[in-house]
């Protein structure tokens, strides 16, 4: 019978949703590591990411499922036997993550990370001004699912939104202002805030470069939700220690994990969480992955096009035009 492996964390309705999706095949259910070698030998469909070492192992696998949007590390040579299909998990993680960047602009608009400081000493200080995201300009550099998701909630609450993205199309309704990547430059020095949700390819590696950070209003923020490779953490280290930037909210970095002598971790500017603003921290993530993953099951069993499916030339989903609020689709 064909083999199908989830390594996916699901509960009995999960399962039975993706049974469903896939009658006919035997679907395997087993931890990224743990994965009994013959189903790795007949998984002809892998859901979830697993080691891309025992990928050698998996000889008629046509199609790989990941539960991560970032498909970077999969798309190195030799990762994938050729003709494998390769989908992301874009479209599950737009609530987490922009929440997350969401709760670390307030933070640190609101010197939240400073009074927490100083609640361990014991201290009762006031930080002085602060500032808020009604009226503020907030740059977002990655105008998909995460990027929509965060300008939505920052127009809601009075922020003025320019959003930058790949391709040109209609202004979203929670924007004031739309603009391709190549208008970058002309755009930063308008920000307070400036928010990346970028995947890590060859185009975006560095992007936030010494040069792009002196560019920013000097002050205003910068967060990072998508890959810690779009920044230079050594200059991004200068922009902070130095006062031109305000401040840093990082769930990303670059290198990761960052390593404990790093002089990022002393910034009290800078807010770092270990790069876990997605993943299954929320039931709803799960939840969207798993309806993900039946859906593209039942596409694959009927034979029809994937959702989701990777550019290997660019690490981006396959781009299809723009729906009618100006998101990529």
């Amino acid at each position: 019978m064909k083999t199908i492996v989830s390594v996916i964390p699901v509960e009995d309705e999960d399962k039975r949703l993706l049974e469903q999706a896939a009658p006919g095949y035997r679907l395997l259910f087993a931890q990224p590591r743990e994965i009994p070698a013959d189903g790795l030998r007949d998984a002809e469909v892998i859901l979830g990411n697993v080691p891309r070492s025992v990928l050698r192992e998996a000889i008629r696998l046509r199609w790989l499922q990941l539960n991560s949007a970032g498909a970077d590390l999969y798309l190195q040579p030799g990762v994938l036997p050729e003709g494998v299909q390769l989908t992301n998990a874009t479209g599950a993680y737009g609530p987490a993550v922009s929440e997350h960047l969401l709760a670390m602009t307030l933070e640190l608009m609101k010197k939240l990370h400073l009074y927490r400081d100083n609640q361990q000493d014991k201290l009762w200080r006031d930080e002085g001004t602060v500032t808020g995201i009604a009226d503020a300009v907030f740059l977002v550099v990655g105008l998909g699912d995460i990027g929509s998701c965060y300008a939505r909630s920052v127009h809601a609450l009075g922020g003025r939104v320019i959003g930058v993205r790949r391709h040109a199309g209609e202004t979203p309704p929670y924007a004031e202002r739309l603009v391709t990547a190549d208008k970058l430059d002309e755009v930063l020095p308008l920000a307070d805030v400036v928010v990346l949700c970028l995947p890590g390819t060859r185009e975006t590696a560095a992007l936030f470069s010494a040069r792009r950070l002196a560019l920013m209003k000097r002050g205003a923020f910068l967060l990072n939700g998508g890959r810690g490779t779009a920044v230079d953490t050594q200059a991004l280290c200068d922009a902070l220690r130095s006062g031109r930037l305000a401040g840093a909210g990082l769930d990303v970095t670059d290198p990761e994990p960052l390593p404990a002598d790093h002089p990022l971790w002393t910034l009290p500017n800078a807010v770092i969480t270990p790069h876990i603003s997605g993943w299954y921290h929320m039931r709803q993530t799960q939840r969207r992955i798993v309806r993900l993953c039946a859906e593209n099951l039942r596409r694959y069993v009927a034979g029809d096009p994937l959702l989701n499916l990777v550019d290997p030339a660019t690490g981006y989903r396959q781009f299809r035009g723009c729906d009618r609020f100006g998101n990529e689709d």
